[in-house]
């Protein structure tokens, strides 16, 4: 079980870490769009403006909740690493959610509960020092 729960580690900071550069694109794409609409000549200054605020407000409310959702997954990952008992709760409660985003995060929450929940796993976080 060791070895999965390194590679479960792994697996959560590889996710997260997407989940939070497509957070950012997001951001960059609706900022962009915005910028671009707010340049074109034929559009008066104002409903420009308008639409670059409405825009930014828009990519900056998806690139926030999707770094939300992405960072304790990160951090449980880092955590697992490190085999602390937090971390093996919070995977869990990660894990649950990931069940959601079909396919891949299906596959790690699956994975995650499956790992996580097994009684040797169990006993290895309660004592870590026996390994």
């Amino acid at each position: 079980m060791e070895k999965h729960i390194q590679v479960l580690g792994i697996l959560h900071i590889i996710y997260s870490a997407f989940g939070i550069v497509i957070g950012a694109l997001v951001f960059i794409l609706f900022f962009g769009i915005g910028t671009f609409v707010g340049s074109i000549p034929d559009v008066p200054p104002p409903a420009g403006e308008g639409v670059l605020a409405i825009l930014m407000v828009i990519g900056l409310v998806i690139a926030s909740l999707v770094f939300l959702f992405s960072v304790p997954g990160f951090i449980a990952g880092l955590g697992l690493l490190n085999r602390k008992e937090w971390a093996r709760i919070l995977a869990l409660i990660v894990g649950f959610f990931d069940l959601l985003h079909v396919p891949l995060g299906t596959a790690l929450g699956v994975y995650t509960i499956w790992a996580l929940l097994n009684d040797e796993t169990v006993k290895l976080f309660r004592n870590p020092a026996v390994q």
